[in-house]
């Protein structure tokens, strides 16, 4: 394994636990926290905008999640390359 690869499987160890944490979230309160996010944009509750904003931030949510899982299988479904070395002694 070379280094790059073996920083690549660190920080998607890291990425894992981050997601692993994210997920201990009820929807009751992922939804608590969107509704936050899209105040602070300055929609107020119970209308359309604000209906909006939070079908964007679950599609948004959605497509990053695609993102991940796409670029996870292509790291672990490469080809695995054995290196053997030989070491001869001259005498």
């Amino acid at each position: 394994m070379n280094i790059s690869r073996t920083a690549a499987l660190i920080a998607l160890a890291a990425l894992a636990g981050l997601l692993a944490g994210c997920q201990t979230m009820t929807p009751e309160e992922r939804r608590a926290a969107d509704q936050r996010t899209c105040m602070g944009y300055g929609f107020k509750p119970n209308t359309d905008g604000m209906a909006q904003c939070l079908l964007q931030l679950d599609l948004d949510r959605r497509a990053d999640m695609r993102a991940f899982e796409a670029r996870s299988a292509a790291m672990w479904n490469q080809p695995v390359i054995l290196e053997r070395r030989v070491i001869v002694e001259r005498r």
